[in-house]
């Protein structure tokens, strides 16, 4: 069900007009906002790449491989779903590959800054889509599935976005997160992209049991190409002034088909079963039992 982020009583399902307290969100851009001092700017991520990424993200091979990743994951351990919300959607990339796998799902979407908003909406004109600071979702026990992809780093609060999410869960509806992983790569490209951690396995499974959460698969992935990311990140430890975040996903034709040949051969893998102890990125998928 919807609730009212003021006073907690229970909405109808039409319309985010509050009849206990009166409150009722304001529009940007043409969407429901639900933390409108977040809209035009915020620390977990520079707006500003949205048009780039928008342009980027379909003919990238990171993009594409995790898109293909989070499709099978969905599509083994939901089927059923028919409710869905991404936190953090971006340009709604990810969003147009579930919809798109998934027809039967119901999209909604919301992202902090409300300027990424008609980038996703013009990928999934279907989704409903709102700006919301993820550390207080106007939902309660409404969702079958909630994704979190490459969101949770951006956030120094973690602990609270996962009880929010768990709340807005319905009781066997389920969690898919990625992140980005291990410490030791930390470098530039982090912090240019505003990420507060990257995680450890065993650091985000603690945090998803803490908060309730049955884990049910984690793995790495970009784990072949490990090797690859370490010494690309590692030649780029030196401060500088003009790093461009957005460098490595500019990628040549021939290197970019290779490199999701690799990332192909990975998705296989873990669909067989293959659990990847180490790798750029993790996975993981958890229910609220």
């Amino acid at each position: 069900m919807k609730i009212c982020l003021r006073c907690q009583a229970a909405l109808g399902e039409d319309g985010w007009l509050c009849s206990t307290c009166g409150y009722e969100p304001q529009l940007i851009a043409g969407f429901p906002a639900f933390a409108p001092e977040f809209a035009a700017s915020n620390e977990g991520y520079d707006a500003a790449y949205y048009s780039e990424l928008y342009a980027l993200e379909a003919r990238n091979y990171w993009f594409r491989a995790r898109n293909a990743l989070l499709t099978w994951a969905l599509r083994k351990y939901f089927p059923a779903a028919h409710a869905f919300l991404e936190i953090g959607c971006g340009t709604g990339f990810v969003l147009a590959g579930i919809a798109g796998a998934m027809p039967q799902l119901a999209m909604h979407a919301s992202e902090i800054s409300s300027s990424g908003l008609p980038y996703a909406a013009q990928r999934v004109p279907r989704a409903e889509f709102f700006q919301m600071d993820a550390r207080a979702i106007p939902y309660a026990g409404h969702f079958d599935i909630i994704g979190l992809f490459d969101v949770l780093e951006h956030i120094k609060d973690d602990a609270r976005v996962l009880a929010q999410a768990h709340r807005a869960l319905r009781h066997g509806g389920g969690l898919m997160i990625t992140v980005p992983q291990h410490r030791f790569l930390w470098s530039q490209y982090d912090e240019h992209a505003h990420h507060v951690r990257r995680y450890g396995a065993r650091e985000l499974r603690a945090r998803l049991l803490q908060a309730g959460f049955r884990i049910v698969m984690t793995t790495s992935f970009v784990s072949l190409l490990l090797p690859l990311m370490m010494a690309s990140r590692f030649m780029r430890r030196a401060p500088r002034a003009d790093y461009d975040v957005l460098a490595e996903l500019r990628v040549g034709r021939l290197a970019n088909f290779l490199l999701e040949a690799v990332l192909t051969l990975e998705r296989a893998l873990i669909a067989i079963g293959v659990r990847f102890p180490v790798g750029g990125s993790l996975l993981l998928v958890a229910r609220r039992d």
